[in-house]
C-alpha cells in the first residue's frame, strides 16, 4: 500500500488544538439553510425561501373574495451539469415550482372549485458544491456583507459651539428610521426618516399619552394636587409642572344641517413652571379646576429638565392635535380626517406590513434596554419608545454610555442566503402586485393559479442580482487559495453598506472585537483598506449573523481540555478575562503560571489563574487562512505580512507544483476544503487509473448494498486543462496506483497548485542574500538559467475564443474553410466547419474559426470583378468575418467545441418523432427495471412483517394496516416517490432501511427523468443558445509560459520583485561544494522592511532540504532559534545560513559571508507577456484622429504635456513637430509619410493636425464664426 501523505515535523507546543471548521461553511451552509431542500416540507424552519413565501402569501383580491395560498415549493434537477453550463455559457440553475391553492370565500361563486396546482416560478441559479454560482458560463461568488445590525444605537456629536448633542437611532430591518436627538437648547426631538422633526412629547401624545399629566407620569416627575382653598396655600412657592387650563363648552349651530354642536374651549390661565403665589391660587380656584400638577421635589428632577423644556416647545395639547401635526409634517398637507391622521403613525412603526425590526433587531433592543418583549414581536412598542427616551436622558446625565458602532456586536453578516431571501422578497412582492391586479380583473371567469402568475417577474429580479449586484462578483480563481479566500470575504461595501468615499478611519481600523473573528492582517491596500476583510480560521457566523469565535472555559484555574470549545459572540465576550492558547499548564489543564496576562476587551491586565474565564483554542485563531499560511509570521512587520497574504492569492499554478519545505500545517486543509481535489468517499481499492479517470471499488456492508441502487465501483473523472476565470489552468493528475488501498478522505489526485494533497503555490529555491553586479538593485531578482531550463516556474495558461453564427437580414452566416480572398496556406489547419484542428500551433494573425457573412450589394473593386469573371458570382456575395489570433496570441489549440440549434424540416421532424418515441420506450424499460429492483429489495427488508398502514402525500392509505407484506402488494404501488416517511413496520431499524432505500430510489429516478428530459431537449431544440444565434464555436488555446525577464515574483513575507536578469548556471555565485544558487535576492530588502520571517524560513528550509524533511511551523507557535540551530547542526550546515560564496565568473571567494538557504518563491499573475505591447500603425479615434490608448485597443503611448515640456526644454523642435502631427493626428501627413518611408523618399512637410479642426468646430459651436486665412 502506498501512502501519499506528506509527513511534516510540527513545532507547535500548544496542545489540544481543535479541528478547523469547514472553510466553505459560510457559503455552503447558508445556501443550504436558505433552500432547505433536504428538510421535509412540514418541518421547514421559518427562515430562507420558505419564510419569504410565508411573508408574501396568502394573496387576496381587493374584495377578499379570492385567496391564493402557498402550500409548498420544490425544485426539479438542473438541465445541464456544471461543466456543460461553463462550456455553453449558460447559468447552472434549477426550475423552482410552488404548490399553490386558489379558493373562493364568496358564497355567490358556488361554481368556483378549490384548485391546487404546481406553478412554475422560473429558474433559480443553484450553488455548486464548491460554493460558487455559474452565471452565463462564468463562476461567480456572492460575497457576505458586514453591515450595521438593526436595533437601537446611542451616540453623541458636538455642536459648533462645543455643546454635546446626544441621539438614539432605531434602525429596522425594513421600514422608516426614527431618531431621538437633543439640541443646544436641551429640547428633545424625534426625527422620522431623517427629515421631519417634531418634539418628542408630540410623539408621546400621538401614541396615547395625551395630557401633560400622562407624559410627566411616565418619568414620575409630577404630583397631582386636589384644588381647595386651604389645601393649595401650603403649596405656595412650588412650581407648576403643567399648564392650568380653564375648560368650558360652547354650543353652536351647524349651518348645513341645523344641528346644535357642542365644542370644547380651552384658555390657559397659568403657564408651565409658574411659581405659585396667592394671586395664582385664587385664579385657579375661580377657574373651577379640579386638580393641578406640581413639580416633585426630588433630587433627580434636574435630570429631567429636558422633558419640561420639550413640553414648553410642544405646539400640541391633545392626541388629536398631535396626530394632525405629525401628518402635516410628514405629508406637507392637511389630514382629510382624524382616522387617516391617526393611521399614519400606526402604519409607520406599529404595522407588521410596513415595519420590521427583525429577530436580530428585537434581540439587540431587548438586550440594550433590558426589556423582555417576546422575540417574535418585531414592531416598535410604546414601551420601546419610552425606554429609549429614558435611556437617552440617562446618557445626557452621564449615567449611561454611548454605543461603539465599530464593535462587532453592532455589526452583523448578511450571508448569501439572507441576500437571496431579500431578493426573493422583492420579486415575490412584485409578483403579488400583478396577481392582485389579475384577480381584480377576472371577476366571474373561472381561473387557475397558473393564469395569475408571471414567472418572468421573479427570475428577472434574481438574474439582475447575480448579474449586476456589487456583492455578486466574478470569482478570483487564480489558485485554490484565491478561491477559498474570495468565498470567505466580508465586505462593508455594497447596497445598504458603506461607500469607500464616506468611510472614515474608525470603520476601517482594527477593533479589539475583531480578535478571532476578522483577520487584522488580510485586507486590500488602497481605497478599500479595512472595508474588505477576511474571516479568521476558526470563526463562524451564528444564526443571527454575528461572528463567533471558540474559547476553552477555565474553572478555578483549570482549563477544560475535554469538552468541545464554546463559541462566543463579541457581546458574550464582554467583561470576560481571556488568556492565550499557549499558556503554561500541566496534563490536567491546570494553569502553572502564577500571574497570567489576559485580554479584557481592549485592555491587557495581569491576573491570578483562578480569575481567568477562558483561553484561546489555538495561537493562529486571530488570523485568516492566507495569514496562517505564512511561516514565522510572528517575525514579520504587519504591513509586509499584509502584502504577503495578498500576493499568495496571485500565485500562478505551476506546471510542476511543489509543496513548501517550511509550511504552517494548514496546507492540507486548504487544499481539501477548496473542493478542487477528489477525495475518497470511504475505504476501498483502486481498480483502474489513467490520466482521465480513477475507478475505486469501495468496501460496503450488506446493508449498504441492500439500500443502494449503485454498484460498489465509483469512477471519478479528472479535470484536464480546464480554463479558470483568470485564464490559469486546472489539470489534475492521479497520485494513486492500481491495487492501492485508500482510506476515507484520502486525496486521489494533485495539480492546480497542489502536491500530495497539500497547497503548493510555488517552488523551493536555493537562495543567496547578496548584491550581484547591481542587477538586484531595488528589489530586482537575479535568477539562474537552470530555473527556466528545468521548467521550475513554467505555467500553462488557457484562453477561449468564441465566434457566434447569427441570422442576419441578408441571410444566415456560415462556418466554413472556404473563405474568399484567403490563401490555401492560411486555411490549411481548418476543418469543414472552419474550426482550427486540435494540436495546431497558433501565431498572431492566424485564422482560428472561419466564417463568412452575406454582404450587401456595393460597387465591386477591380480585384472583385476579376474574381467574379474567373469563379462566377460566388466570391462576390459574402465577406470574410473569421476570428483571427490577436497580435499577442501564440500557443497550441487544446480543444474546440461547436454548439448548434436543431434545424427543422419535414424529414427531420418525422425522424425526431420516431427518436422521441424510442426514448420514451427506453425510459419505460429502465424505469420498470428500477421498480423491480426496488420491490425485490423492499420485500427482502419487510418480508414476514405486518404493515402499519403506509400513506401517500395526500393522506390516502396505499398499503393497508394489519396485512402482511407480499411482493404482489408492493408491485401494486404505483408511485413510491410520493409515499410519506411513515411507520412501515413496528421495527425502527426496518423503517430506517426502508426510508433510506426509497430515498435512494428517488435520487435514481430523478437522474433517469433528468436524462430523459435532456435527451428530448437535445432532439427537439438542440443546444440552448441565446436568441438570434444559430451556432456557437469555441476554440481553447493553451500557452506554456516560462519565466522571463520582467515577470513578477514574491516570497510569502511580502518580499516581491521583478526578474531583472536570467544568468547562466556557471555565472551564478556557488557554494564551497560547487553548488550554484538558483536565485539571488538583495539583502537590503530585509532590514528596512522588517520581514525577518524570510530569513528564518531560508535557514530552516536549507536544513529541511539536507535532512529530506518537511516542517510545519504554525504562526505564533513555530520553531524558535534554538530548535533551528539544532536542525542546522544536525544537517551539517552553518548556523544562520552564513557561508562564503564564490564568484561564478572568476572563481574568487566573496569577501564576506552571505545568508544562504532554501526559500519558497511564487510566480505572480503579473506577467510580462500580458503587459508587453508595441504599435506601429493601428486604430485611431474618430473625432480627434489620434491613436487610441491601451493594449486592449492596440493603442499607442500618450505623449502628454509633461513630455512636450521635456522636448521643449531640449529644443528638439523637429522631433516635437513630428510627434504632434504625422505621428498623431495629421491624417493626410501620416499617409504621405508612410508612402515616403516605403519609397525611400524625403519626409514631407507636416500638415494641419485634426485636433485643430476639432477646436475650430468647438468654437463654431459656441457661435463664433472662425475662418482660416491662408
Amino acid at each position: 500500500m502506498i501512502t501519499n501523505q506528506t509527513e511534516r515535523l510540527n513545532f507547535a507546543s500548544t496542545k489540544n488544538i481543535p479541528a478547523y471548521p469547514d472553510f466553505l461553511d459560510i457559503q455552503v451552509k447558508s445556501f443550504k439553510d436558505f433552500f432547505q431542500l433536504e428538510t421535509k416540507s412540514n418541518e421547514r424552519g421559518n427562515e430562507g425561501l420558505y419564510n419569504t413565501f410565508m411573508e408574501n402569501f396568502p394573496i387576496t383580491d381587493t374584495r377578499n373574495q379570492f385567496v391564493l395560498e402557498f402550500l409548498d415549493y420544490f425544485v426539479d434537477p438542473p438541465r445541464y451539469s456544471i461543466e456543460e453550463c461553463i462550456d455553453r455559457g449558460l447559468t447552472y440553475s434549477v426550475p423552482l415550482k410552488a404548490r399553490l391553492k386558489l379558493y373562493c370565500t364568496d358564497p355567490e361563486h358556488e361554481d368556483f372549485e378549490t384548485i391546487v396546482q404546481d406553478v412554475y416560478l422560473g429558474t433559480i441559479p443553484y450553488m455548486t458544491p464548491s460554493g460558487t454560482f455559474v452565471i452565463n458560463g462564468a463562476e461567480r461568488v456572492v460575497v457576505s456583507q458586514l453591515h450595521r445590525s438593526p436595533g437601537v444605537f446611542f451616540g453623541q456629536s458636538f455642536h459648533a459651539n462645543g455643546t454635546k448633542l446626544y441621539s438614539a437611532r432605531v434602525i429596522p430591518f425594513k421600514g422608516s428610521w426614527i431618531e431621538f436627538a437633543t439640541d443646544i437648547n436641551s429640547v428633545m426631538y424625534a426625527y422620522i426618516d431623517r427629515k421631519k422633526k417634531l418634539p418628542v412629547t408630540t410623539l408621546f401624545r400621538a401614541i396615547g399619552f395625551e395630557r401633560d399629566k400622562d407624559i410627566l407620569e411616565i418619568f414620575d416627575l409630577a404630583e397631582e394636587v386636589k384644588v381647595s382653598k386651604t389645601g393649595l396655600k401650603k403649596y405656595i412657592g412650588r412650581r407648576l409642572a403643567a399648564r392650568v387650563l380653564n375648560t368650558w363648552h360652547e354650543d353652536f349651530v351647524d349651518e348645513d344641517t341645523g344641528e346644535v354642536v357642542s365644542i370644547e374651549r380651552n384658555e390657559i390661565i397659568l403657564d408651565r413652571d409658574t411659581v405659585l403665589d396667592k394671586d395664582n391660587v385664587e385664579e385657579i380656584i375661580d377657574a373651577n379646576v379640579k386638580t393641578i400638577l406640581l413639580h416633585k421635589e426630588d433630587s433627580n428632577q434636574a435630570d429631567y429638565a429636558i422633558i419640561h423644556n420639550t413640553l414648553q416647545k410642544d405646539p400640541t395639547n391633545s392626541e388629536k392635535e398631535a396626530v394632525e401635526h405629525i401628518y402635516r409634517q410628514l405629508r406637507n398637507a392637511e389630514p382629510p380626517d382624524e382616522e387617516t391622521a391617526r393611521g399614519i403613525i400606526d402604519k409607520l412603526f406599529f404595522s407588521d406590513q410596513r415595519y420590521n425590526l427583525g429577530e436580530v433587531g428585537r434581540y439587540r433592543m431587548n438586550k440594550k434596554l433590558n426589556l423582555d418583549t417576546p422575540i417574535d414581536k418585531q414592531v416598535l412598542t410604546k414601551e420601546d419608545i419610552i425606554t429609549i427616551v429614558k435611556y437617552l436622558i440617562e446618557l445626557i446625565n452621564s449615567k449611561a454610555e454611548i454605543d461603539d458602532i465599530d464593535h462587532l456586536s453592532n455589526r452583523r453578516v448578511r450571508t448569501v442566503g439572507e441576500q437571496l431571501s431579500a431578493q426573493f422578497g422583492v420579486g415575490l412582492a412584485r409578483m403579488a402586485r400583478t396577481i392582485r391586479e389579475r384577480m381584480n380583473v377576472r371577476d366571474n371567469e373561472v381561473f387557475t393559479p397558473i393564469d395569475l402568475i408571471n414567472a418572468k417577474t421573479l427570475s428577472s429580479v434574481i438574474n439582475s442580482f447575480f448579474g449586476t449586484n456589487q456583492l455578486s462578483q466574478f470569482m478570483d480563481q487564480t489558485n485554490p487559495l484565491a478561491e477559498i479566500t474570495h468565498k470567505r470575504r466580508l465586505s462593508a461595501l455594497g447596497p445598504g453598506g458603506l461607500s469607500r468615499e464616506r468611510a472614515g478611519f474608525e470603520v476601517r481600523d482594527v477593533h479589539y472585537t475583531h480578535y478571532g473573528r476578522l483577520c487584522p492582517i488580510e485586507t486590500p491596500e488602497g481605497p478599500n483598506i479595512g472595508l474588505i476583510s477576511s474571516l479568521a480560521v476558526y470563526a463562524k457566523v451564528n444564526g443571527m449573523g454575528f461572528i463567533e469565535t471558540p474559547y476553552r472555559p477555565v474553572i478555578d484555574g483549570v482549563v477544560d481540555v475535554i469538552s468541545e470549545p464554546i463559541y462566543l459572540s463579541a457581546e458574550e465576550e464582554e467583561g470576560k478575562l481571556i488568556a492565550q492558547a499557549n499558556i503554561a499548564q500541566d496534563e490536567t489543564g491546570r494553569i502553572t503560571e502564577e500571574r497570567v496576562v489576559v485580554k479584557e476587551e481592549g485592555d491587557f491586565p495581569v491576573v491570578e489563574p483562578k480569575e481567568v474565564n477562558f483561553t484561546d483554542v489555538a495561537p493562529n485563531q486571530i488570523a485568516s487562512i492566507s495569514a496562517s499560511l505564512i511561516p514565522f509570521l510572528e517575525h514579520d512587520d504587519a504591513n509586509r505580512a499584509l502584502m504577503g497574504s495578498n500576493m499568495m492569492r496571485q500565485a500562478v499554478p505551476l506546471l510542476r507544483p511543489e509543496a513548501p519545505i517550511v509550511g504552517t500545517g494548514l496546507e492540507r486543509q486548504v487544499a481539501s476544503d477548496s473542493r478542487v481535489l477528489i477525495n475518497a468517499e470511504g475505504e476501498g481499492t483502486v481498480e483502474y487509473v489513467d490520466a482521465q479517470k480513477i475507478t475505486i471499488k469501495y468496501d460496503r456492508t450488506d446493508e449498504e448494498r441492500l439500500i443502494s441502487f449503485d454498484t460498489d465501483e465509483r469512477t471519478y473523472h479528472l479535470i484536464k486543462f480546464r480554463k479558470t476565470n483568470q485564464s490559469t489552468s486546472i489539470n489534475l493528475k492521479p497520485i494513486v496506483r492500481k491495487g492501492d488501498r485508500v482510506t476515507k478522505g484520502q486525496v486521489l489526485c494533485e495539480g492546480y497548485a497542489t502536491q500530495n494533497g497539500e497547497l503548493a503555490l510555488g517552488r523551493n529555491l536555493k537562495v543567496a542574500f547578496m548584491p550581484w553586479k547591481g542587477y538586484n538593485f531595488e528589489d530586482a531578482i537575479v535568477i539562474s538559467e537552470k530555473v527556466v531550463r528545468e521548467d521550475i516556474f513554467t505555467s500553462i495558461h488557457v484562453d477561449d475564443y468564441t465566434l457566434e453564427v447569427r441570422d442576419t437580414k441578408l441571410g444566415n452566416e456560415e462556418l466554413t474553410n472556404d473563405i474568399p480572398n484567403v490563401s490555401e496556406e492560411a486555411t490549411k489547419d481548418l476543418d469543414e466547419n472552419g474550426m482550427i484542428r486540435i494540436g495546431a500551433e497558433v501565431k498572431p494573425g492566424d485564422i482560428l474559426i472561419g466564417k463568412i457573412t452575406p454582404k450587401g450589394e456595393s460597387d465591386p473593386t477591380p480585384e472583385e470583378k476579376l474574381l467574379r469573371a474567373i469563379f462566377g458570382d460566388k466570391a462576390g456575395d459574402v465577406k470574410d468575418a473569421s476570428l483571427k489570433a490577436s497580435p499577442s496570441l501564440s500557443g497550441v489549440v487544446l480543444d474546440k467545441k461547436l454548439f448548434a440549434r436543431a434545424v427543422k424540416d419535414k424529414r427531420k421532424r418525422s425522424k425526431d418523432k420516431d427518436e422521441l418515441a424510442l426514448l420514451e420506450t427506453r425510459f419505460e424499460v429502465k424505469f420498470n427495471d428500477l421498480k423491480e429492483r426496488l420491490v425485490e429489495k423492499l420485500f427482502f427488508i419487510v418480508n414476514g412483517k405486518t404493515s402499519q398502514g403506509v400513506l401517500n402525500d395526500l393522506g390516502e392509505e396505499v398499503l393497508p394496516k394489519g396485512k402482511k407484506f407480499t411482493q404482489k402488494m408492493l408491485f401494486a404501488v404505483e408511485d413510491f416517490a410520493h409515499l410519506t416517511k411513515g411507520q412501515w413496520t413496528t421495527d425502527e431499524t426496518t423503517n430506517r432501511m426502508v426510508a433510506d432505500l426509497i430515498h435512494n430510489f428517488k435520487i435514481k429516478l430523478n437522474d433517469l427523468q433528468g436524462a430523459l428530459r435532456r435527451e428530448k431537449f437535445m432532439i427537439t431544440v438542440g443546444d440552448e443558445l441565446p436568441a438570434g444565434i444559430l451556432k456557437l464555436a469555441k476554440v481553447y488555446i493553451a500557452k506554456k509560459r516560462k519565466l522571463k525577464v520582467g515577470d513578477k515574483m514574491a516570497g510569502r513575507h511580502g518580499n516581491k520583485g521583478i526578474v531583472a536578469r536570467i544568468v547562466r548556471d556557471e555565472d551564478m555565485p556557488f557554494l564551497e561544494d560547487g553548488t550554484p544558487v538558483d536565485i539571488v535576492l538583495n539583502p537590503l530588502g530585509v532590514p528596512s522592511r522588517m520581514n525577518i520571517g524570510q530569513i528564518y524560513e531560508t535557514v530552516l528550509g536549507w536544513a529541511g532540504q539536507k535532512l529530506d524533511k518537511k516542517f510545519a511551523t504554525p504562526i505564533f507557535d513555530g520553531a524558535n532559534l534554538d530548535q533551528i540551530n539544532e536542525l542546522t547542526d544536525e544537517a551539517g550546515i552553518p548556523r544562520f545560513g552564513h557561508t562564503y560564496l564564490y564568484d561564478g565568473g572568476t572563481g574568487e571567494r566573496f569577501h564576506q559571508r552571505a545568508t544562504v538557504g532554501v526559500i519558497y518563491m511564487l510566480k505572480l499573475g503579473h506577467m510580462v507577456d500580458d503587459k508587453m505591447h508595441s504599435r506601429s500603425i493601428g486604430p485611431y479615434s474618430l473625432i480627434t484622429q489620434q491613436p487610441l490608448g491601451g493594449k486592449a485597443q492596440f493603442g499607442g503611448q500618450r505623449f502628454g504635456e509633461m513630455e512636450v515640456w521635456a522636448l521643449e526644454a531640449y529644443g528638439a523642435s523637429s522631433t516635437l513637430r513630428e510627434i504632434l502631427t504625422v505621428k498623431s493626428d495629421d491624417v493626410i501627413g501620416r499617409a504621405k509619410t508612410y508612402e515616403a518611408i516605403v519609397k525611400g523618399e524625403a519626409m514631407p512637410e507636416p500638415g494641419l493636425p485634426e485636433s485643430f479642426n476639432v477646436l475650430m468646430h468647438e468654437l463654431k459651436g459656441l457661435g463664433l464664426d472662425i475662418r482660416l486665412e491662408e
